[in-house]
């Protein structure tokens, strides 16, 4: 005769973990590995899809996701991992998508070309660097043929600079 052995309870998600902060619930803990997915996702294949920052470099990085999610690829199904996608995961991995991180010159960019500007953030206590630094930057993040490189151009605002889409 086999003697059952009880299974221990589950965790409670309200209990502290090991590193006594509370465990969050298996539901939450997929949504967040999901979203950690994509993100490392597009930022490790945003520069695949030329012509880069452009709405097509958008569509591609798009499409080869619903392709490589096992959709067929027909309109049907691309609409299908659209709506399964949703906005707001959407809507986070297109601003991630269209956005660097400027580390050499400590700068923000943020360059969605439905947008009629692109943005530099420059983070609390650092500084814009000179127009030529700027103008290295844009270049080094294939972004300088499609933005207005006069500097007389640009608008200097509280935290950044704003550079027009050429």
């Amino acid at each position: 005769m086999e003697i059952p052995v009880p299974s221990p309870p589950p965790a409670d998600p309200a209990q502290p973990s090991a590193a006594g902060s509370p465990t969050p619930p298996p539901a939450t803990l997929r949504r967040n590995l999901e979203d950690f997915a994509l993100a490392e996702l597009v930022r490790q294949h945003r520069g695949s899809f030329a012509p880069l920052w452009t709405i097509e470099s958008w569509a591609k990085l798009l499409i080869w996701l619903a392709l490589n999610s096992g959709c067929s690829g027909d309109t049907a199904s691309l609409e299908a991992f659209a709506a399964a996608l949703g906005p707001e995961r959407s809507a986070r991995l297109r601003q991630l998508f269209f956005s660097r991180d400027g580390e050499a010159v400590g700068l923000d960019l943020q360059a969605d070309p439905a947008e009629a500007v692109a943005l530099l953030r420059v983070p609390p206590g650092g500084r814009l660097p000179d127009p030529e630094g700027i103008a290295a930057l844009l270049e080094q993040v294939g972004l300088a043929p499609r933005l207005v490189l006069d500097p007389g151009r640009w608008q200097e605002r509280a935290g950044g600079l704003v550079i027009p889409f050429a």
